[in-house]
């Protein structure tokens, strides 16, 4: 936080002895505690706001002086629940979100977590602080998938390490939740380690019974953003939960969810919360968080309520109203400087009491970070033919974006290549070291899609599908190639590639040029048959067992219902 010198430093500027770096006069801004916008000047220190209110200060020499008249300023917003690692890094989307109004992110840390020891980890995440912009963390409980170092990697140790820091609000999201209902120790003992520290603990709990809501509540969980309807928003209300309403590339919900409050007139907006929950990148080309402020204002929710719900609500219930969500003395100088309150994209953005964006036209990008932990994404190993060999019985079937479920296997796939215009594709899961492999046949994901190999999953094993055996493998060799990513290969060509060389598995290219290859990417998937909303999740959610009902996994094809390996990996 700030010093002694500091400090003192700003008193300096109180008591007229200095001036101060920044004066924003004429502002018309959103106190969040009055629920109403007031007029004054606004000193700032560095990154720090030193005086809201009426006064000048008795020095001015040397300070940039904004002339806000005719403006409206509001709290820089906040995204309550980030996956930043989405094909984009923290630092890219925390850039882009910026330039928009977003200047502080609560951010997933599974990327961290299955990756590297927790003293790499909170190095990053220490640069990452440098920055202008405020990164703050959850602390997970479980990989969301089925693994054979589960423990090792998730324990109360490092979970009472991660939640110790002041950077880390809350733990969870809880996706492993039914191992908690039924009763395992380790993940109560993660909990208890998280709200010892004074920290919420997050859910995951779509479709919940009111049952399960309940009981949940009772074992220490604090919020929820998986309510889909209305019914389950108020149900959440009912029991006490923090609420998060979601607007994502699978679950753009938001826009029925809050016309609905409207028309019941539910005065429930001062506990609400939104979030676009990780969306994959193109899904951001119109905006962040001022998207969900527009969202809002469009379904008829008051501009206050809308905009509190991504500041002040948000900084509230994580408790850090002392830096974040309003605009008053001692707080983060996070400001956004709009046109008026029925236009959210600001037009002036200060973050950290840095101009990201300065009357329309934005400041250089943020400084670059060290990735290099990571690690590279270089296989030492080549396919043989008989890792080609797909010979078990049952596949995993596509129901939608994200759920499968278990079907029989009655083609003949001992052959080099099935036809193309039936929606059964050949389906791999490889160890990134080359030590396992587990082979099946996936039904629904596209018709027409010869070799396609991605290196962005789930453990940062590499996924492998296609109609022919020769063309995946010439996918793989495509994204050893380009050092990790995604490849799409037909007749012995390239079709389409995107590169993830931060280890196999984000980009480290600025947002616009990841949203045009990222749409490139999905446009040759649908042009060979798939039909679904967002082909990234599709791919990343292949493993994760916190949705129904059948899994490729690094134990095997994994029954997520009955908890058991139906079919389990083959070593190479």
């Amino acid at each position: 936080m700030w010093g002694h010198s500091e400090i003192k430093g700003q008193l300096a500027i109180i008591e007229g002895e200095k001036s101060p770096d920044i004066i924003i006069t004429n502002a018309d801004y959103l106190h969040s505690i009055y629920k109403k916008w007031m007029k004054g000047n606004i000193w700032i220190s560095g990154d720090r706001i030193v005086y809201v209110g009426q006064a000048m200060p008795a020095v001015t020499e040397g300070a940039e002086i904004f002339d806000a008249s005719g403006k409206k300023i509001v709290p820089g917003y906040i995204e309550p629940h980030a996956h930043p690692f989405q094909l984009y890094n923290p630092r890219t989307f925390a850039n882009y979100a910026a330039e928009r109004g977003t200047t502080t992110m609560i951010s997933d840390n599974l990327a961290f977590f299955l990756t590297l020891d927790d003293i790499t980890s909170f190095s990053i995440m220490d640069e990452l602080s440098t920055l202008p912009f405020s990164f703050y963390w959850w602390g997970r409980f479980d990989s969301q998938t089925a693994t054979e170092n589960e423990a090792t990697l998730f324990n109360v140790d490092s979970i009472r390490r991660w939640a110790g820091r002041p950077d880390v609000l809350l733990g969870g999201e809880l996706t492993g939740w039914p191992r908690l209902m039924n009763g395992d120790p380790d993940m109560f003992s993660f909990l208890q380690a998280v709200k010892a520290e004074g920290k919420k603990i997050e859910g995951h709990f779509p479709g919940a019974s009111e049952r399960t809501l309940a009981r949940m509540r009772l074992l220490g969980v604090d919020g929820d953003h998986e309510a889909m309807t209305i019914e389950e928003v108020e149900t959440r209300l009912l029991h006490g939960y923090g609420v998060t309403l979601r607007h994502s590339s699978i679950r753009p919900d938001l826009p029925d969810l809050l016309k609905a409050l409207v028309e019941k007139e539910l005065d429930v907006f001062d506990h609400l919360m939104m979030t676009t929950d990780g969306s994959s990148p193109s899904f951001y080309i119109d905006g962040v968080m001022d998207k969900c402020i527009r969202i809002a204002l469009d379904a008829g929710v008051e501009p206050i309520d809308a905009y509190q719900m991504v500041t002040y609500n948000i900084a509230r219930y994580y408790n850090m109203t002392d830096l974040h969500g309003l605009i008053a003395t001692g707080r983060y100088a996070s400001l956004n400087i709009l046109d008026d309150a029925d236009h959210p994209v600001p037009t002036d953005v200060l973050s950290k009491g840095e101009w990201v964006k300065r009357e329309g036209r934005l400041a250089e990008p943020f400084p670059s970070i060290n990735w290099s932990d990571f690690g590279v994404f270089a296989p030492d190993f080549e396919l043989k033919e008989s890792d080609l060999r797909f010979d078990q019985p049952i596949g995993i079937e596509m129901v939608n974006d994200v759920i499968t479920k278990p079907f029989q296997i009655t083609r003949d796939t001992t052959a080099a290549q099935l036809e193309n215009g039936h929606d059964e594709s050949f389906l791999m899961l490889i160890d990134r070291h080359g030590k396992w492999h587990v082979n099946t046949v996936i039904k629904g994901f596209a018709t027409d899609v010869q070799g396609f190999a991605s290196t962005y999953s789930n453990t940062g094993d590499i996924l492998l599908l296609g109609k022919d055996k020769q063309e995946m493998v010439r996918a793989f060799e495509e994204v050893k190639r380009i050092g990790g990513g995604m490849a799409l290969v037909e007749n012995g060509e390239i079709i389409q590639t995107l590169p993830l060389i931060i280890g196999g598995g984000f980009s480290k290219e600025p947002m616009d040029l990841l949203m045009a290859q990222e749409l490139e990417l999905k446009k040759a998937l649908v042009d060979r048959g798939f039909k679904y909303g967002d082909a990234i999740f599709s791919l990343q959610f292949l493993q994760t067992t916190h949705l129904p009902y059948v899994r490729i996994t690094p134990l095997g094809i994994y029954d997520v219902m009955k908890n058991e390996v139906l079919i389990p990996v083959k070593e190479r």
